[in-house]
């Protein structure tokens, strides 16, 4: 199978809205990567993106570009008042760390906690959201697409790199951070991308953080 299109600057493909391109998009990466994810799951998906598609609906205001810590959101959630707050809270923590990890995959590779911090903060929180169904309305309404986007974090995590990428290819200098990306989450991505620039990956152990 083909990867998906690689979209250059001077080629750019109208469509009718932001949501219509982040379908198109998820669409083709979940046929690359082999990732089969629910319909629902899936809008879910296509959804985030176009909300996140606006910095202020990702960051906190005032916070100069950058998100509440993970901790601090496990920390509200698990502080929380009332069931429709905890799951606000938590639901919350899930797509910050789902779009982070999925788009800034790189820059966690800068900062003291890594990629595979964020997928194990939000295949938790969407864990513990799909466990707790009944506690709200809304949980109930989503528990199915809660508990795929658990089991299924690291695989959405590698689609949503594919869209990140489908802007441009693969760089030399990608490849050390492929690897060490693979090395610490086990990403199916990452290493058919090192086997596609000529590098087969080989460790000792890698984490199993799939479910």
């Amino acid at each position: 199978m083909q990867d998906a299109p690689r979209h250059r600057a001077d080629s750019l493909v109208p469509v009718a809205s932001l949501e219509e391109f982040f379908r198109d998009s998820v669409d083709a990466a979940l046929a690359v990567n082999h990732v089969t994810v629910e319909r629902d799951t899936s809008h879910y998906v296509v959804r985030l993106l176009t909300l996140f598609a606006r910095a202020d609906a990702c960051y906190e205001p005032g916070s100069g570009n950058s998100h509440r810590p993970l901790a601090l959101m496990l920390a509200d959630a698990a502080s929380a008042a009332g069931a429709e707050e905890r799951c606000c809270a938590l639901q919350r923590l899930g797509d910050v760390a789902l779009f982070t990890a999925g788009f800034f995959a790189e820059a966690l590779h800068r900062r003291t906690v890594g990629l595979d911090y964020y997928v194990n903060m939000g295949g938790a929180a969407y864990r513990s959201l799909a466990a707790g169904a009944r506690a709200t309305k809304r949980s109930r309404a989503l528990a199915e697409v809660f508990a795929e986007l658990a089991a299924k974090f690291l695989d959405l995590v590698d689609v949503l790199n594919e869209v990140r990428a489908s802007a441009g290819g693969l760089r030399d200098d990608d490849v050390l951070r492929l690897y060490e990306n693979w090395l610490r989450t086990g990403s199916t991505r990452a290493g058919r991308l090192l086997r596609e620039a000529g590098v087969q990956p080989v460790a000792s152990g890698v984490p199993g953080y799939r479910h």
